[in-house]
């Protein structure tokens, strides 16, 4: 019944949100229509859905995705290679749980980590 998960996070500026996400991540606009205050942005299989609000205080904001990857330590190498600001605790590495992980912040602070199964 269930196929698909596209999370919808918060953005104050649809165009820095677009540019980090492009530019640092690798993902492309889904779609081809352009919505006011809104966007979808994808990568491979995974989409993720942004929603304009102007007046979110990123110190407050406590949007949070995980993304699961097969190949993450290619994908952790790109980010760098790009200069992707990695979170600071957030560097590539297995957690207790079985999972090889590492998390970045994007502009409004919404946590974006990514893991891939030991």
């Amino acid at each position: 019944m269930l196929t698909d998960i596209n999370p919808k996070l918060p953005m104050r500026d649809k165009s820095v949100t677009k540019a980090f996400y492009m530019n640092k991540l690798g993902f492309k606009i889904f779609g081809s229509a352009d919505f006011d205050g809104y966007l979808m942005m994808e990568k491979d299989q995974i989409q993720i859905h942004f929603f304009e609000f102007k007046a979110l205080d990123p110190k407050e904001n406590y949007g949070q995705v995980y993304i699961r990857t097969d190949n993450i330590e290619q994908f952790y190498q790109l980010l760098l290679d790009r200069k992707t600001n990695i979170h600071p605790n957030g560097p590539l590495a297995i957690k207790p749980w079985g999972q090889k992980e590492f998390s970045l912040l994007d502009p409004d602070n919404n946590l974006i980590t990514f893991g891939e199964s030991m």
